[in-house]
């Protein structure tokens, strides 16, 4: 696996996101199986794991903690604090919190989750309005300055919140959803990462899903599954959404790739400082998500899927409209 930069943090080019292996769409992964898919894809030249507090909460942060104990000195490992959950519990209040206090509590919690000595990269969740960008980024800072936190990111920030940020503390990357059906980071994100050299990590590459083909209009999702929440996987907005289908799968069948692999290579193809994190608990899954590092797409190819793209239409929003809030785009 070829290795890409984020600022100064050298990671794997692809990462690997661990939120569906302990929450978000049911039954939940046996544990050990997890592990195993984890330290799999160690041994296949990933490096770099994605995840969160809230994730079970709490739970997903001990999976990747132990099963990543026996390899530490190897690999990145990602986490984030902001939303407002109960330290104990891990009950929701009801929000996000990023008061400086409670970065630090949640800080504390996580390193003993995960079983580590220092987080590699700490991000914020999500933006707090009722906390200045600048004071968030003080306290990480100061966690940085205790050789707890090595280095900072922020997730689904806007632009003007990494500048204020990044002048207090320097960004190493920013994690916002992205993929050829949400491409609205192009706008002002990805400008700002590439004028102050911070990485980028695409979440959901793949759609959720969708992008992978396997979605058709008549799919259901249970209800503690997010997408059965959310307007762009309504019966209507997959149907219409199956013409960006029908064009890529022209792109893969000549590229002798899937759906997933196209997707995935063309965000690798964007910038050299993008690293897609895409989520599986299936191991079959993962070898065909990681045989996207190996496809060149040429600039035919990247104009090809541009004019796909951009001629069709994508229905139906990508958040139900509270979670939609909860960004700083």
């Amino acid at each position: 696996m070829q290795t890409r930069k984020l600022g100064t943090l050298e990671v794997s080019a692809l990462g690997l996101g661990c939120m569906s292996m302990s929450r978000s769409f049911k039954p939940i992964p046996d544990r050990q199986e997890m592990i195993a898919l984890i330290r799999t894809a160690v041994d296949r030249g990933i490096m770099f794991f994605d995840t969160a507090e809230v994730y079970g909460p709490f739970v997903n942060e001990e999976l990747v903690g132990e099963a990543l104990a026996p390899v530490r000195d190897q690999v990145v490992i990602a986490t984030k604090f902001g939303f407002n959950l109960d330290l104990i519990t891990g009950e929701s209040l009801g929000g996000v919190n990023s008061q400086p206090e409670h970065i630090k509590q949640v800080a504390e919690e996580s390193l003993k989750r995960l079983k580590i000595e220092t987080i590699d990269l700490f991000y914020q969740h999500r933006v707090d309005p009722d906390v200045p960008i600048e004071d968030v980024a003080g306290t990480v800072k100061d966690l940085i300055q205790e050789g707890k936190v090595r280095h900072f990111g922020l997730s689904e920030p806007g632009a003007q919140t990494i500048h204020q940020a990044h002048a207090v503390q320097p960004i190493t990357a920013v994690q916002n959803e992205y993929s050829l059906w949400w491409r609205l980071p192009e706008e002002e994100i990805l400008p700002t990462c590439e004028e102050l050299d911070i990485g980028f990590v695409p979440f959901s590459p793949l759609g959720r899903g969708f992008l992978t083909g396997k979605i058709e209009e008549n799919t259901t999702f249970d209800s503690s599954d997010l997408r059965s929440r959310i307007p762009r996987f309504t019966p209507e907005a997959m149907k219409a959404n199956q013409n960006l289908l029908e064009q890529l799968s022209k792109i893969a069948e000549k590229k002798k790739a899937t759906l997933a692999q196209i997707a995935l290579a063309w965000l690798l193809a964007q910038k050299s400082w993008i690293v897609p994190i895409p989520g599986t608990t299936n191991l079959s899954r993962f070898e065909e998500n990681i045989g996207a590092a190996q496809i060149e797409l040429t600039h035919d190819d990247l104009r090809e899927i541009e004019n796909a793209a951009l001629g069709i239409e994508v229905h139906g929003a990508r958040y139900p409209e509270e979670l939609d809030r909860m960004t700083g785009l």
